[in-house]
């Protein structure tokens, strides 16, 4: 009997592509929804094993997309207005085709609603709960990736720079090891009702990383907290609209107050070994 192909909506993200390629190694079929069909030949390059094309807000599209699926894992589109309409009209579909498992890739700490992006992500996690269907909700912290777009600066001039006060601590967590999780818990009906915090094992502070950062490259890097009026303005350039870039003040705002602290034991658990640290991610990237 074929096995059921799980559907990957956000495959095309930075997020969806790492699950997209954890899901292979561990043989899981993966059916990638994306809008774009100019992107399906590098998706299937990674190993996707069918493609769905349409769009999340067109809600017949979505159940086409749906219909044969045995899993579904969505990852919440970061900052998206229709977010909880999104994945309500995801959520619903996956109950109609019959769909055994949803996994709703959502955010570290929900509950903080003064930020839209946390908000949303809990009504969708209360609608998934309240669906009637098995379920799994991931919970993932800051990525150690947002060091990447910045690594070149980092290397010419020094300089570690983030919209956040240098002194707040996170507890960012490599997305390859979310990846891994989402795998797992793909992988095994062990999973099903759970909520799992996927936290980084250690609450860095942006000087923190600095200094973890200069110690591996062998030059001093300095922490520098990046002016908001700097970061909407380059937000607003790369093509980011005027609700994405109030979101993403918000957010950040939030974020430079009170930091994002959470605890790596469940991930380190899902994963069978400790999550990797920011040195060993650091040291990675400089090996590259």
């Amino acid at each position: 009997m074929t096995t059921k192909p799980l559907l990957l909506v956000g495959a095309n993200g930075r997020t969806g592509r790492a699950i997209l390629i954890a899901m292979v190694r561990r043989n899981i079929p993966v059916r990638a929804f994306i809008r774009d069909p100019a992107q399906a030949a590098s998706l299937t390059a990674l190993g996707a094993a069918e493609i769905a094309l349409g769009d999340l807000t067109d809600v017949s599209s979505i159940k086409a997309a749906m219909s044969g699926a045995g899993k579904l894992l969505h990852i919440g589109p970061p900052m998206h207005p229709q977010e909880l309409e999104i994945s309500t009209s995801l959520f619903a579909a996956a109950g109609e085709a019959g769909v055994g498992h949803v996994i709703y890739y959502s955010v570290m700490h929900p509950l903080r609603r003064e930020v839209r992006h946390h908000r949303l992500k809990l009504d969708a996690e209360e609608r998934l709960i309240e669906s009637g269907l098995a379920y799994t909700i991931l919970q993932p912290s800051r990525y150690m990736e947002h060091l990447i777009p910045i690594w070149a600066r980092v290397n010419a001039e020094g300089v570690h720079a983030m919209p956040f006060d240098v002194t707040r601590r996170f507890n960012i967590v490599a997305l390859q090891d979310l990846a891994e999780a989402c795998a797992i818990v793909a992988g095994s009906d062990a999973h099903h009702y759970a909520t799992y915090e996927l936290a980084g094992p250690e609450a860095l502070s942006q000087q923190e990383m600095a200094a973890t950062i200069a110690e591996v490259i062998g030059r001093p890097v300095r922490a520098e907290a990046v002016p908001f009026d700097l970061m909407t303005e380059k937000a607003r350039a790369s093509g980011a609209d005027e609700d994405r870039v109030a979101q993403m003040l918000i957010m950040n705002r939030h974020y430079d107050a009170h930091g994002f602290r959470g605890n790596a034991n469940v991930l380190t658990w899902l994963i069978g070994r400790p999550a990797t640290t920011f040195r060993a991610f650091v040291q990675a990237l400089a090996d590259r």
